[in-house]
């Protein structure tokens, strides 16, 4: 039984075992070394490194959306192929998703260096933080193409039935990444730019490992010269699958910045300082939860294309349950450690304690919010572009902007806080909803 045939055949716990946890590890791992750059910055450079690295946050989102559109909506498309039997079909959506990287980079690099500052002045950055984010972010867009062919093309290798390849991929970035961190900030004196292109060459690594595995003859899948030309039908297949994680990140961005915003009023440097660890900190514990939701999709997307409904079921079952005990497991931690966890990443007792209040709000409804990724994710793995869209977006700006934008006016640096939990909150029962109607159409098939 060859992989491909593993994900309609194989007992399916541990087939969700055998992908999920490739997944998770490397998730985390590169959550891990993502705190680790701010724990070093925030020691090496100090609050204003933070805050710096926070403002040029959205750049960086917008950098990994356009990585999700291509990556997440050509690997979806493959796991349906390869469940349809059609490898040709998905070598060529391989060809097509790496051509369309690098396009997509060579364009917003360009367009993004050529008005930098006036970027980073729009993102909320003052003038004693402007030439931190502006050496930091610059350095990261040069070297922008590498992300996106290694968290981009790594979601293909995941989806032919190659999770622990996949995993490897995001530990080499990680790995290195934490090892040259301290080695370019510490050692060589290069400050946030030692950050940054500790990111960049480690990146760089792990996109000539895709590569590498992407033209051998390792996996189901090959890159071949011959599949580069792009193909109208196959590019508009791959962005309209891969448009509702597109849209959340990009959504993600624009929160970032209305976050930033609205806390530079009420709370100033300091407090954006504050959100940029809380980022780091969720995202530590929301990427085991996105490595399920990883492992789950090349499995639901096989079984669905080959009408296999009572293991597409079976599947989101398991996703689920598991994605609920993490959430619950992050919750804990959170609300009971809350200070000595923002401690670890600068010892200012203000930031301190902007930070706690901050982690403890933000993360209240952190329970819920696993069932409402997996739920969300099965209608971006059975192709339907729509409802996943929606599901997405409504946490992400149908109902956060607007508590963003409202609740602050009322509850001031509070209000701030717990705009999140509340579109957590109204998400999760917009999702439960639509995907109980979903998977009873399902059983009755």
């Amino acid at each position: 039984m060859d992989e491909a045939q593993a994900l309609g055949q194989e007992k399916v716990g541990k087939l969700l075992w055998r992908f999920s946890l490739p997944a998770i590890v490397g998730m985390v791992v590169n959550a891990l070394y993502n705190v680790v750059d701010s724990i070093f910055v925030g020691n090496g450079v100090g609050e204003v490194g933070l805050t710096a690295v926070t403002i040029a946050f959205p750049i960086m989102i917008i950098l990994m959306a356009i990585g999700m559109l291509i990556g997440i909506g050509a690997s979806t498309l493959v796991s349906i192929r390869l469940g349809e039997q059609k490898h040709a079909e998905a070598e060529i959506i391989l060809g097509n998703a790496f051509s369309l990287m690098v396009v997509a980079v060579l364009t917003t690099t360009a367009l993004a260096l050529a008005f930098l500052d006036e970027i980073l002045l729009f993102l909320g950055a003052e003038p004693g933080v402007l030439p931190y984010a502006r050496e930091f972010t610059r350095i990261i867009l040069i070297g922008s193409l590498f992300m996106h062919i290694g968290f981009g093309l790594n979601n293909i290798i995941r989806a032919e039935g190659h999770p622990k390849v996949a995993m490897a991929t995001m530990l080499i970035s990680a790995v290195l990444n934490t090892m040259l961190n301290p080695l370019f900030i510490f050692v060589f004196k290069l400050g946030i730019a030692g950050s940054a292109l500790a990111t960049v060459a480690s990146q760089a690594v792990s996109a000539a490992w895709v590569l590498r595995f992407l033209t051998s003859d390792q996996g189901i899948l090959r890159l071949r010269s011959a599949n580069l030309r792009l193909d109208a039908n196959i590019v508009w297949e791959i962005f309209k699958l891969g448009l509702s994680p597109f849209l959340m990140q990009l959504a993600a961005s624009v929160v970032t910045v209305l976050f930033n915003y609205s806390l530079l009023r009420y709370g100033g440097d300091l407090a954006v300082a504050a959100i940029g660890i809380i980022n780091r900190v969720s995202m530590l514990i929301l990427m085991p939860i996105f490595g399920i939701s990883q492992g789950v999709q090349p499995i639901l997307g096989y079984n669905y294309g080959a009408q296999n409904y009572d293991r597409v079921i079976a599947v989101m079952r398991l996703g689920i349950i598991a994605a609920t005990g993490i959430s619950i497991a992050g919750f804990a931690v959170t609300q009971l450690f809350a200070e000595p966890i923002i401690r670890i990443f600068n010892d200012n007792p203000a930031l301190i304690s902007i930070g706690a209040d901050g982690l403890k709000a933000f993360l209240i409804m952190l329970p819920i919010i696993g069932f409402q990724v997996i739920g969300a994710n099965y209608f971006q793995a059975a192709g339907k572009a729509g409802f996943a869209i929606f599901l997405s977006m409504s946490r992400q700006v149908i109902i956060l902007i607007p508590a963003i934008i409202l609740l602050p006016q009322f509850f001031g640096m509070n209000g701030i806080w717990y705009a999140a939990p509340v579109a957590d909150i109204v998400s999760s029962i917009l999702t439960g909803s639509y995907l109980w109607l979903e998977l009873r159409r399902l059983s009755n098939a």
